[in-house]
């Protein structure tokens, strides 16, 4: 059997076709990813409210092709729902299973078809699905062909970054910035877009939109596939490789930090999920002699980690250059830290609302800042990690599992936003402040074991 040590690490092609610093095949890989959250993210802006103001009201609900079944199965686990507590539940178990396939999708990339056609045919079920929101009567089946789009498309699209780099490539950390500036320049684009569709025209037609979005993900990934490395049975050779010692070492530390990411992600899902509720309700959204739609709130979440970016790449190369760089597990808890503030700030927003319980825009635009810099410190970082860390034979697996996180996160902030018509949003807020917080401490708290363990 070949060993890693006898074969190429990165394909000849991508290094021979360097972009701005970076392989082609990176571009083509980040150009895919923000077509696709382009359609995520601007169906994902409209979908509680599409629920709370229109689905699940009488006279839309019973045209919803199997849903009652799915609403007797969920309120069979959960007892009985009000419209905003379903939605709320629903939308939970939507991302989370979003969040859960590509665990499936990538042991399917890895062993069976090949990280090339998994994604192909993902990003075809993706479009399908995204079109099928445009009609109440499919809206579960919609669902369904997204959950198993992602499922393919997602894992094994960013598992490919890796397969650009040779081991020890300085490239690499910025590839994965880079590639979250296209998922965040598409989560910013795409709720201006259906924000302003939906409120304009309705909101199938923005659903619509984010179906365009992901058939033109799915075009740039087949032109562009020749700059990527292909999917050979000489690379299967390396990929099927036995584990290792110090594989199985660096398995159980990323088993030890996967809790904090769900503590993370129960923070960052809610934000996707209730904040949209909650700026409809609590947030002044005049300017001028306009009103801004609510979807639009969700782009300024896309927008400040691109705004963000450059200073704090700037300040991590000036920390490395004097040996002060937080490594990736400081990194990791100080993101925790940060988010927990940017949420402790949505449970102050009553001290600075006013007569008509309403705090200023400027104030939401402050929460997106301070949140999206944990963001910052947080995301790409623990994808990373995944990334290099996980053996090559389960890189594609693991870099599911990964994902996996934000499925557990999803599931639980979907339970918890029920609790939003019940609770005063600053004990909602500050709830969500002490989870993420809490798993930044037993993170800081458990910094030295886990780095005797990727280490090995």
């Amino acid at each position: 059997m070949q060993t890693m040590a006898t074969l190429p690490l990165t394909h000849p092609a991508a290094a021979a076709a360097d972009v701005w610093g970076q392989p082609r095949g990176l571009w083509v890989l980040a150009g895919t990813e923000l077509w696709d959250r382009i359609s995520f993210h601007g169906m994902q802006a409209l979908l509680v409210l599409y629920m709370v103001g229109a689905l699940l009201l009488p006279g839309h609900v019973e045209h919803v092709a199997g849903f009652a079944g799915f609403r007797r199965l969920v309120e069979g686990v959960t007892g009985p729902l009000s419209v905003q507590a379903l939605a709320a539940q629903t939308f939970g178990l939507y991302v989370g299973l979003i969040y859960f396939t590509p665990v499936i999708g990538g042991w399917i990339g890895d062993r069976l078809t090949g990280r090339r056609f998994a994604v192909s045919l993902g990003a075809l079920l993706m479009t399908a699905g995204h079109f099928a929101l445009a009609f109440d009567v499919t809206f579960l089946l919609a669902l369904l062909l997204l959950i198993l789009g992602a499922g393919l498309l997602r894992g094994n699209l960013s598992a490919q970054v890796k397969s650009l780099y040779a081991d020890g490539d300085r490239r690499e950390a910025d590839a994965f910035q880079l590639y979250y500036v296209a998922i965040n320049l598409g989560a910013f684009i795409a709720p201006i877009i259906t924000g302003a569709l939906a409120a304009l025209y309705g909101w199938h037609t923005g659903f619509g939109f984010a179906g365009f979005g992901m058939l033109i993900g799915l075009i740039v990934y087949l032109i562009g596939q020749r700059h990527l490395p292909p999917d050979t049975a000489r690379a299967a050779v390396v990929e099927h490789a036995p584990l290792t010692g110090s594989d199985w070492s660096r398995i159980g530390g990323l088993a030890i930090v996967f809790p904090v990411q769900i503590c993370f992600w129960i923070a960052q899902s809610q934000v996707w999920n209730v904040y949209n509720l909650w700026v409809r309700d609590h947030l002044n959204l005049r300017v001028g002699g306009f009103t801004l739609p609510v979807p639009w709130l969700q782009a300024l979440d896309g927008v400040a980690p691109i705004l963000v970016m450059p200073a704090f790449l700037a300040l991590w190369r000036w920390q490395a250059k004097r040996g002060a760089e937080p490594d990736d597990i400081a990194k990791l808890a100080i993101g925790c830290a940060i988010f927990a503030l940017g949420t402790a700030w949505l449970a102050a927003a009553p001290y600075v609302s006013g007569a008509d319980g309403r705090a200023p825009l400027l104030w939401a635009v402050a929460f997106h800042l301070i949140s999206n810099i944990g963001w910052l410190y947080f995301t790409p970082i623990s994808l990373a990690l995944y990334a290099t860390k996980s053996p090559p034979s389960l890189r594609g697996t693991l870099v599911g599992i990964n994902y996996l996180s934000t499925f557990f996160a999803s599931i639980i902030s979907g339970r918890l936003g029920g609790f939003y018509e019940t609770m005063d949003p600053a004990r909602f807020w500050l709830m969500h402040a002490a989870i993420v917080g809490g798993g930044g401490l037993v993170l800081a708290l458990l910094a030295r074991p886990l780095r005797k363990l990727f280490a090995a």
